[in-house]
Order: C-alpha cells, then sequence, then structure tokens
C-alpha cells in the first residue's frame, strides 16, 4: 500500500489561472512559492471588516462544489485541526479532537492553563485546593469589575467568561466527595457558591445550578474506591455539603431563581429541571428537609401552577413527582397543600383524564404522580373535607364509570378518602353518588377493557376495592338507607357477591401458605446455626406475610364477618360455602385475631366523635363470630 496516495492532498479541479502544484513537490519548491505569495498582497477590508465569502471566493474560485462540500467534511473523528496541523511536507498532526473537546480544553487553559487540568485529572487535595482558590479568584474579580463599571458590560465581560469557566472546573469535585466536599465547606466556597444564585447574570446563576446538583448527586464518587479518598465515607461527605447548603439558604435562593428562569429557552428549562433535581436529592438524603422547603419557600405554589401548565412534559412531570415527595408522610405540608387550593387544582388536572387516556407513557407518569400527591395528602381528616367540598368524591365515580386508565387511580383515591372514621361523610356521598353499582362490577370483575391494558394491575384493584367495601361496613351509620343498599348488594343474585369474597379467601390463604413455608425453614436455619430469634426477625416476618396475602386475607374476612353479623341469610351462606372447603368461622375468627393483636395503638382512628377503633370493632366482631 502506498501510504504517501492514501493520505494525498484531493487535487484542485483544472482550469483558471490558478497555479498548480506537482504531486510531489520538493522543499525549493515550497520555499519559492512561500516568498511569492509573501510578495502578494491581500485583499483590504470594507468598512473594516474583511469580506469573508470573498476572500474564499478568491482562495478557491474555481473549485466544484462537490469537491469543496468533500474537502470540507473529510476529516477522520471530527478532528477539528485535522487540517490545520500540517508540516511542511502535508503530514498531518491532527490532536484526534472534536471541536467541542477542544473548547472544553480552551475553557481549563483559560482559568489555569496546564495547572487546571493537571487539578482536574489527579483531584488530589492540593490541586481541589488550587481550584477552590481559582474560583474564589474569579468570583472576587467578577463581583470588583461588575461594581466598578455596571454600565459598561465591556468592562466586565472577560471576568464573567473566567467565573463561567472556573465554576465549570468545579463539577469535577463530585468525582472526590470525601476530599473535596470538608473542603467546600470549610474554606467558604459553599457560601460563595450559593450566593451566586442570585448573580445578574442568569448564565452565572445556572452554572451555580448544574454545579450543585452535580456534588449533591446520590451516585457521587461511586466510581472511586472509598479507601484511596480518605477517611470517612460518601454519605458523610455528602451530608455535609448539604447541611453547609441549607444553612447557606439554598432553598430560598433556588426557589427565588426559578421565578427568572423562562422555559421557552433550552437552557432554562435545564436549569429548572436541575434546580428540581437538587431539591430530590436534598430530601433523598434527609426528609426532614421536606417540610423546611415548603415553609420557607413558596415551592409549593411554584409546583401547583407549574403542574397546570400544559407545556414541557418534561419539567411538569418532574414538577408533580417533587410534589409527591413533598406530600409523603408529612402532614404540615399536605395542610399547607389544602391551604394552598392543592385539592382544587389536583382535581382539575386530573379531570382531562375522565374522558380521554394520557397520550403516551410520560403523561401516564404524570397522571399516576398526580393521584398519588392527591392519596397522600387524604391521610389528613382536613383534606379529606376539602375533597368533599371540590366534588371529589363525584369525580371520581365519574372516573369509575367511564373505564379509561384512570379508573383504576380513582378507586385507589377513594380507598384513601374513605378510610378512617374520618372518611364517614365521603363515604356516605359515595353511596348518594351512585358508586356501589360500578364498584360492585369491578369487584366482581365483569368491567374488563378491551381495547387498552388497565393502568394497574388487577391485584391492586381489587385490594382498592376491598378497602373501599371494608370501610363503607366501618363508617356507615347502622339502619341507615345507605348501609341498607351495601348490605343489598351482597344478598342479591343468590349471594354472588360473598362468594366472590370467598375465592379471593382462598387465593389470598395459597399465597400466604408459600411464604410461611419460606418463613419456616428461615426459622429452622438460624436455630440450627445457634441464632437467636428476636421481635425485629418478629416484625419482619410479619411483614413479609402481610405482602404475600395476609393483608388481603384480613381485610377479607373483616368484610365477611361484618356482613355475616348483619344479615342471618348471609351467615348461612357463607357456613355452607366454608363446610364445602373443609373450613369454617373459626378460620375467620383466628385471621381477625392476628388483625387485632398487630393493630396499633396509637393509630386505631378513635375519633373525638366516640367512633369505635379498629381495634375494638375487631374485638366486637370476633366476640359475635365465636358466639356462633
Amino acid at each position: 500500500m502506498d501510504i504517501d496516495k492514501l493520505f494525498k492532498v484531493p487535487k484542485l479541479p483544472t482550469g483558471g489561472n490558478k497555479r498548480r502544484m506537482p504531486d510531489a513537490p520538493t522543499p525549493e519548491m515550497l520555499k519559492r512559492l512561500r516568498t511569492d505569495e509573501e510578495g502578494t498582497a491581500a485583499p483590504s477590508p470594507q468598512n473594516g471588516t474583511l469580506d469573508k465569502g470573498k476572500s474564499r471566493a478568491v482562495a478557491v474560485e474555481d473549485v466544484d462544489e462537490d469537491e469543496e462540500r468533500m474537502e470540507t467534511d473529510f476529516a477522520p473523528g471530527g478532528d477539528a485541526d485535522y487540517f490545520a496541523e500540517e508540516d511542511e511536507e502535508g503530514r498531518f498532526y491532527g490532536g484526534g479532537l472534536t471541536q467541542e473537546q477542544k473548547d472544553i480544553l480552551n475553557i481549563f487553559d483559560r482559568v489555569g492553563g496546564d495547572e487546571a487540568r493537571e487539578d482536574l485529572e489527579e483531584l488530589s487535595l492540593p490541586g481541589i485546593r488550587r481550584l477552590l482558590k481559582r474560583f474564589e479568584a474569579a468570583a472576587n474579580k467578577n463581583q470588583d469589575q461588575r461594581s466598578k463599571y455596571p454600565d459598561d458590560p465591556a468592562k466586565f465581560i472577560d471576568s464573567e467568561a473566567d467565573l463561567d469557566a472556573a465554576l465549570k472546573a468545579l463539577l469535577s469535585l463530585a468525582q472526590a466527595p470525601l476530599l473535596a466536599y470538608p473542603e467546600l465547606v470549610k474554606t467558604g466556597t459553599v457560601a460563595r457558591l450559593v450566593g451566586l444564585l442570585s448573580h445578574e447574570n442568569a448564565d452565572i446563576a445556572l452554572d451555580v445550578v448544574e454545579v450543585i446538583h452535580e456534588l449533591t448527586d446520590e451516585e457521587v464518587g461511586n466510581e472511586i474506591e472509598e479507601e484511596e479518598e480518605g477517611e470517612g465515607t460518601r454519605e458523610e461527605a455528602l451530608k455535609m455539603l448539604i447541611e453547609g447548603l441549607t444553612e447557606n439558604a439554598i432553598f430560598e435562593l433556588l426557589v427565588d431563581n426559578l421565578g427568572r428562569l423562562n422555559e421557552a429557552e433550552e437552557a432554562d428549562r435545564q436549569g429548572v429541571f436541575e434546580t428540581l433535581g437538587i431539591f430530590e436529592n436534598i430530601i433523598g438524603s434527609n426528609a426532614d428537609f421536606a417540610p423546611l422547603l415548603v415553609a420557607r419557600t413558596s415551592i409549593l405554589k411554584w409546583l401547583l401552577d407549574r403542574i397546570q401548565s400544559k407545556t414541557q412534559h418534561d419539567n411538569r412531570g418532574y414538577a408533580v413527582e417533587i410534589l409527591s415527595i413533598l406530600l409523603q408522610n408529612n402532614r404540615a405540608n399536605r395542610l399547607e397543600f389544602g391551604k394552598q387550593d392543592g385539592v382544587e387544582i389536583a382535581l382539575k388536572v386530573l379531570s382531562q383524564y375522565r374522558k380521554r387516556d394520557p397520550v403516551d407513557a410520560d403523561e401516564t407518569e404524570f397522571m399516576e404522580n398526580v393521584f398519588d400527591s392527591l392519596c397522600s395528602a387524604l391521610a389528613e381528616p382536613e383534606i379529606k373535607r376539602l375533597f368533599l367540598d371540590s366534588e371529589g368524591v363525584d369525580l371520581m365515580v365519574l372516573m369509575m364509570k367511564e373505564k379509561m386508565r384512570a379508573k383504576s387511580r380513582s378507586i385507589k383515591a377513594l380507598d384513601y378518602a374513605m378510610s378512617g372514621s374520618s372518611g364517614t361523610a365521603v363515604c356516605e356521598v359515595f353511596v348518594e353518588a351512585l358508586g356501589l353499582k360500578t364498584l360492585f362490577s369491578t369487584f366482581m370483575g365483569k368491567t374488563q377493557k378491551k381495547k387498552a391494558p388497565a393502568a394497574a394491575p388487577a391485584s391492586e384493584d381489587a385490594s382498592h376495592t376491598l378497602g373501599i367495601v371494608s370501610s363503607l361496613l366501618s363508617n356507615l351509620p347502622s339502619d341507615s338507607p345507605a348501609r341498607i343498599r351495601l348490605l343489598a348488594k351482597f344478598v342479591e343474585n343468590n349471594y354472588e357477591k360473598a362468594e366472590k369474597l370467598l375465592e379471593i379467601q382462598d387465593a389470598a390463604q395459597t399465597r400466604l401458605k408459600t411464604v410461611d413455608k419460606e418463613i419456616e425453614a428461615e426459622k429452622k436455619d438460624l436455630i440450627a446455626e445457634g441464632e437467636e430469634i428476636g421481635p425485629e426477625e418478629g416484625d419482619l416476618w410479619y411483614l413479609r406475610r402481610l405482602d404475600g396475602g395476609l393483608f388481603t386475607l384480613q381485610t377479607v374476612d373483616y368484610i365477611l364477618a361484618w356482613i355475616i353479623m348483619e344479615d342471618d341469610g348471609i351467615r348461612a351462606h357463607v357456613q355452607q360455602m366454608l363446610n364445602r372447603r373443609n373450613r369454617s368461622l373459626n378460620d375467620i375468627i383466628d385471621t381477625l385475631q392476628i388483625y387485632h393483636d398487630n393493630v396499633d395503638e396509637d393509630d386505631t382512628n378513635t375519633q373525638d366523635d366516640g367512633s369505635p377503633s379498629r381495634k375494638e370493632i375487631l374485638k366486637n366482631l370476633i366476640a359475635f363470630l365465636e358466639g356462633c
């Protein structure tokens, strides 16, 4: 293979008066050519600006368009300097870097040249300290020049570019959290970094958001062995950094910065996404920061406004995800959600899915997160009252009837809204809204969709349906029309719904037997190894049993006990069906006794209105069944 021919510069087309170069010019010819070119006058610029188009036309005036494109595009690997870096004999010395890669290196060169690049490669403690000093110097210089020349951007534009580059260089610190994060806090760099969120230039603020988002990622430093970095753990280093950020009002400044971002711009849209990511990172490290974020800022209002928007699905989806996180297990945030008209807004957003399904997976996830946020808030009695006032029960019943993807989630929302004695009013309105017919159609499996799969598994629908029936039996007043209508559902069609309960009971017991065998095997192994079985292991096994069918079994037997006590005809039919299965009411009693013994004393649903707790109800049901 002739290497010279392989890398030969393409010939220019013939024609015109342009001087042609031999295929293998001698050094003397190259020297003579340079002398001739130096003596040629360059075209003079017009109006102080060189006309690039005309100068190129003079240089390659007769180049065919196709061959010109070939010359422009031909650069293996996209090497930006493939043609520029040549020696006298035409050999190339391209670095193999694209233009973007070269621009990144140029940024580091502007900050500190080769030293900055070495610091990034080493990530040693001295290198980290030099990076922090350069950042501090760049920030101070920019602040000084902006204060001296506030009305003359030309005077401080260079310092702003240096500050931008210095901030970009800090991204690498996420690779060495054990070394870098204590230095960030100890040197006061965290305070200076957070302060730049209020910088006059929004681009600088976005740089800060990017840096903080990278530094607070829970995966920081995963690729580096911890024993090589120093003492302590990544979690401890991250905790130290996050505490430093919160002490410097990171929440307030981030939320204020959201107000000046325009999501029509790509950079600002990314900035919003990363800001929400910071909130998720910080709350993920410590859930105690969730109430602080809501109490100290207007983030809840911003999130509620954002989820109502019909644009930018990525950030809208992320906004409702953050909302769901903020409402998890936090009464203060849930009550604030209610004060901010969150229930009304959530119902308004969900109403669009009454007659149509989400268009894609992202919108489906968005819808489910709105439902999850509402369900979390419905754990509070105050939110249940707002749910009633906003006609949320009626909307959920309508969604159940429409059989769209939102149907499963509407059943879940109703389950949460009716739970506990504080859900009594919701139960009554549900019956008045003719919800029983649709509920029991779902319960009996008579509403399977044909055109699209359900948004939730059938088992999840069944679980929430059982929860609703359980709440109705617990909360509807005795001898009330609503309760009579409920009991009538179990009598109609020759007790088919009572038989359905027994079928679900069989399936749950089968699942539970499998889990119990696994637990017994584990117990034997622990005893054989001489391990002591304590309360902690017992609690873990009980949770496994709940997931493995015990929870469903408890709910079914709770419902069976109620309807057996309420109606003699149902009792006789259930006893007959149990006898066919070689079981009796004692099996139901055993399940309810386990349920009773594990009900949390602090969560018995006792209310000021004198309603009995769940534990008291279970005790009375057990006593009745024992007397049968």
